[in-house]
């Protein structure tokens, strides 16, 4: 009996995706509930599971193509499970990489699929970058490989643009992710009037706060005192203060948002995130820390949903986690502006007349001119840094 594997059910925002991996191959046994391929989309990369035990008896959308939702990708045959089906199963692919290991070395550690190939086409495995699951080498792989343009001294694509022959370059096709965020980016360059205004805060007050309670938040919430739940609550005042910061432009028209629905970017292997904290406002120091440590574990492991990731009305990014002294953050459209947190670092400072080392950090503003007046972007990031400067004032909502 044939069971049909379909793509999953896209959200409303996704119109279709890219089978990034085939974590199963054709021929090979499944359990049920066990992931077998994994889509990449504009947002998330989304796994399929088998639905049912049995074996893949038939691949029908390949690694690279798109697919869209719902649609017929493969099929399990649930009659390849019985003991003696399986034991002679593993029995055949003993023997074939008993064979093959004898054979030829240079095709260890892949499939029996696999390594037929490596031995018909006398390929060096090494020789190939595994696109797969654990750097495993696929068929596309190996047939991207065959068609690749060689010389006689090396099996790498080489530079055809350069006379010397000896240096070499690798061509792979960006990642579905990576080409939205950068047709975004791009968009965003080029469709609005971006700007952005620069401050630096002294976080000695909210270092001296961590050192002091510190120890009593984690004993009373489970979780460490970061950084970022400061400049959260901080950034919420200041929203409040001046609204146009919080709005956004929807063709002729100006939004302004009565809530203050904070996007938090998260960095990845397979790119920038920016998960939502909703309703940020009415949010404890606490309840914003453990959402953004929630968020980010998500992140990481690719378990974000695309509703973590719609929204927001500003945004808040920390390149100072890489080693970032100062940078240019771009916007994340259609909202206003967005915060930019760097490296804190030790600088001399003029303190009441005297010269005396604090622990700085520099603030970057970036916003749309077109609706944000330089003095309100000043004025905003400035009512930030006094915030966090006097962090008695987050508790007065001043």
């Amino acid at each position: 009996m044939t069971t049909e594997i379909k793509s999953p059910t896209y959200p409303e925002s996704v119109s279709d995706g890219t089978i990034s991996n085939w974590v199963k191959k054709e021929g090979e046994n499944v359990k049920q509930d066990e992931l077998i391929a994994e889509i990449e989309t504009d947002k998330i990369v989304l796994e399929v599971l088998s639905p049912v035990d049995g074996k893949i008896s038939k691949i029908i959308r390949n690694e690279g193509e798109v697919v869209l939702s719902g649609e017929l990708i493969a099929e399990v045959d649930k009659g390849e499970t019985s003991e003696d089906l399986n034991n002679d199963a593993k029995e055949e692919s003993k023997e074939i990489e008993t064979n093959i290991v004898s054979d030829n070395p240079k095709s260890i550690g892949h499939g029996p699929a696999i390594r037929r190939m490596l031995d018909e086409y006398e390929i060096d495995q090494t020789e190939i970058v595994g696109t797969g699951k654990d750097g495993r080498i696929t068929k596309t792989d190996i047939k991207n490989y065959l068609n690749q343009p060689k010389n006689d001294s090396s099996n790498k694509i080489n530079d055809l643009t350069s006379q010397d022959s000896s240096r070499e370059v690798e061509r792979v096709p960006m990642s579905r992710m990576r080409s939205t965020i950068a047709k975004r980016l791009l968009s965003v360059s080029q469709e609005t009037a971006m700007l952005t205004t620069f401050n630096e805060v002294n976080m000695q007050p909210i270092k001296n706060l961590r050192n002091e309670y510190g120890d009593d938040f984690k004993s009373n919430h489970g979780i460490k005192l970061g950084f970022m739940g400061f400049f959260v609550a901080a950034s919420i005042v200041a929203l409040k203060k001046y609204p146009i910061a919080n709005a956004s432009i929807d063709g002729d028209d100006v939004v302004y948002h009565g809530y203050q629905d904070i996007s938090v970017a998260v960095s990845t292997d397979k790119g920038l995130v920016v998960p939502v904290i909703r309703d940020a406002d009415m949010m404890s120091l606490p309840e914003i820390e453990k959402i953004i440590l929630e968020f980010s574990s998500k992140a990481q492991n690719g378990k974000l949903s695309i509703e973590e990731m719609q929204g927001g009305t500003f945004t808040i990014s920390n390149g100072g986690i890489f080693g970032s002294l100062l940078s240019t953050p771009i916007l994340n459209a259609p909202q206003t502006a967005i915060l930019g947190m760097h490296k804190i670092q030790d600088r001399p400072v003029v303190i009441d007349g005297k010269i005396e080392i604090r622990p700085m950090m520099y603030l970057a503003l970036s916003y749309d001119h077109r609706l944000l007046d330089g003095k309100d972007a000043v004025s905003f990031l400035i009512s930030i840094k006094e915030q966090l400067e006097k962090p008695e004032r987050l508790l007065l909502n001043l």
